[in-house]
C-alpha cells in the first residue's frame, strides 16, 4: 500500500541581492538551498521535498513568491510550523502563509499569472542603501516615450527578441496581460532619491530574463538609442531583430502569483 503525502504550498518573500537565485547550485549560495536547510532543520531529518512556482535569476528579489512543501507525515500545527521556519530563516527571508493543498495541486501548473515589477530611477547617484532593489540610470531619460513604449508589449506579441539565448524549438508567441511604466509610490524610503518609477508587467509565463531585455529596450528607448518604431518591429510575427541590452537583475521584484 503506498504511504500518504501531504503537501503544502508556503508563501514567501526574500531580498535576492546576496543569493545567485532560487535554483541550488555548486558552491555558491542560493535561496533553494537557504530554505531546504532550514527546512531540514526543523523537519529534525524526516523526508520533505520543496519546489518553487518559478525560478529568479541572481540578486531578482520576491514580494511574494510561492514553493509547495511534500511531507510524508501531516504538520501538527501548520501556525507553529510557520512560526518555527522563520525563526530559523536567514533575516532576508520570511514565510507569510501556509496552506495546505490535495495531490491534484501543482504549483507550477496552476500558476495562473505572475506580475513582476522592476524599480529603477535616473538622473543622479544614489545612495548605496538604493543598491539592492533599485536600479539607477546615470544618463537622462524621456519617461514619456518609455511609457508610451512600455504599452506596446500589451497583448500577443513575437517575443524572441526578449529570451535570452533563444533557440529553434523555444515558443515565442506569448500574451502579457498588462505592461505599464508609472511613478513609484509603492516602495518608499528616507534614502531614496525623489523620483522613481516602476515597469510592471503581468502575464501567464515569462522566458528567461524577458523583463530585464524589455526593461533593457525600455531604458535604450528613453536614451535615444532606439525608436517607438523599433520596438514595433521587433514584436512582428518572426522578428529576429536582437535586443543586447539585459537591465541589472537587482531591480527586479516578482510582486505577486496568483493560482488557478
Amino acid at each position: 500500500m503506498p504511504m500518504k503525502k501531504y503537501y503544502y504550498v508556503i508563501d514567501i518573500q526574500y531580498l535576492g541581492y546576496r543569493f545567485h537565485g532560487w535554483q541550488k547550485q555548486p558552491n555558491v549560495k542560493t535561496l533553494h538551498l537557504m530554505v531546504d536547510r532550514t527546512l531540514n532543520f526543523i523537519l529534525q531529518d524526516k523526508y520533505f521535498k520543496s519546489l518553487i512556482s518559478g525560478r529568479t535569476d541572481a540578486m531578482v528579489s520576491a514580494e511574494h513568491a510561492a514553493f509547495e512543501l511534500f511531507l510524508k507525515e501531516p504538520l501538527d500545527s501548520q501556525t507553529a510550523f510557520l512560526e518555527l521556519f522563520n525563526y530559523n530563516l536567514p533575516q532576508d527571508i520570511r514565510a507569510l502563509d501556509i496552506r495546505e493543498v490535495d495531490k491534484n495541486f501543482n504549483i507550477i501548473n496552476h500558476s495562473k499569472v505572475k506580475e513582476y515589477l522592476y524599480l529603477f530611477t535616473f538622473g543622479e547617484k544614489c545612495h548605496p542603501f538604493c543598491a539592492p532593489i533599485m536600479t539607477t540610470i546615470l544618463d537622462s531619460l524621456d519617461i514619456e516615450v518609455m511609457k508610451r513604449g512600455a504599452k506596446l508589449f500589451e497583448g500577443e506579441n513575437y517575443l524572441w527578441s526578449y529570451c535570452y539565448k533563444p533557440t529553434e524549438n523555444g515558443i515565442y508567441t506569448r500574451k502579457i496581460i498588462e505592461c505599464e511604466l508609472v511613478e513609484n509610490n509603492i516602495y518608499t524610503a528616507n534614502y531614496f532619491p525623489k523620483k522613481s518609477y516602476l515597469l510592471r508587467v503581468r502575464g501567464k509565463g515569462f522566458m528567461r530574463n524577458q523583463i530585464r531585455l524589455m526593461m533593457g529596450t525600455l531604458i535604450d528607448l528613453g536614451k535615444g538609442k532606439l525608436t517607438l518604431q523599433n520596438i514595433q518591429d521587433s514584436l512582428e510575427p518572426n522578428s529576429k531583430v536582437k535586443m543586447d541590452y539585459i537591465a541589472p537583475a537587482s531591480g527586479l521584484i516578482l510582486n505577486k502569483v496568483e493560482f488557478e
